[in-house]
């Protein structure tokens, strides 16, 4: 059990991280605007400075992710422009989990009862979604963004849920859609003129970003039915 001091220290740290991310404007490096205008600078920096470049890159994004800021979806097109599909995958994908479960940490030790008060009717919810279902119906909520990803975090915190499960249901259902962001970030960097907007790639790639919701749900359905049907045979 976390005592007093550290659940202080602990908001302390995160007070401190969120006042220098917002006093000095840090929200403006991680914008698409930004990544793009910036877009040789940081191939050149991974270029030269390969694995410091990938070790910051991983750290940014897990403080990203466990505090719940602004950016994370750019950083994730930005893994794909920068490092590829497959380097950009495995990294976004386990910085994402980490960062979640970080986040669901803070909101199971220390933010408890606050989180709890600032969103009842989707505690209630997920709960009852845990009751019925168990991790699968995490696994759901990570494949189809039926809430917001940090919502999923801090309220997931405030159930019995192991950590150890949250982590690796996290990492299985995001994993499709980190790849579909990564690939779109691949595409996007690629960009070099006006024509290369309407490739085939790209356009195709923002296709995927707006039908995977769809997709998914289709994946979902199609499991609980096969899972319906096992226990149904039993």
């Amino acid at each position: 059990m976390i005592t007093l001091l550290k659940r202080l220290a602990i908001l302390t740290a995160i007070g401190a991280v969120l006042y220098i991310f917002f006093a000095f404007d840090l929200g403006q490096y991680l914008t698409l605007d930004y990544l793009k205008s910036s877009q040789q600078q940081l191939a050149s920096l991974y270029a030269e400075n390969t694995l410091a470049f990938l070790g910051g890159y991983f750290l940014i994004y897990v403080v990203v992710t466990a505090l719940s800021l602004p950016g994370a979806a750019v950083m994730s097109l930005a893994g794909g422009a920068l490092f590829g599909f497959w380097v950009g995958v495995v990294l976004v994908s386990f910085a994402s989990t980490i960062g979640a479960t970080c986040a669901c940490f803070v909101a199971r030790y220390i933010l408890g009862q606050t989180v709890q008060e600032r969103f009842p009717d989707k505690l209630v919810k997920i709960n009852q979604g845990i009751e019925n279902e168990g991790a699968f119906y995490l696994f759901t909520l990570r494949l189809i963004p039926i809430f917001p990803f940090f919502v999923i975090n801090l309220v997931m915190g405030l159930t019995k849920m192991p950590l150890l499960t949250f982590y690796w249901v996290s990492q299985l259902g995001m994993l499709p859609g980190t790849a579909v962001y990564i690939n779109a970030g691949k595409e996007l960097g690629q960009i070099q003129s006006l024509a290369d907007i309407v490739s085939p790639g790209l356009l195709i790639s923002f296709a995927l970003l707006g039908l995977f919701p769809l997709i998914a749900k289709k994946i979902v359905q199609f499991i609980r039915t096969k899972r319906a049907g096992i226990e149904y045979e039993k």
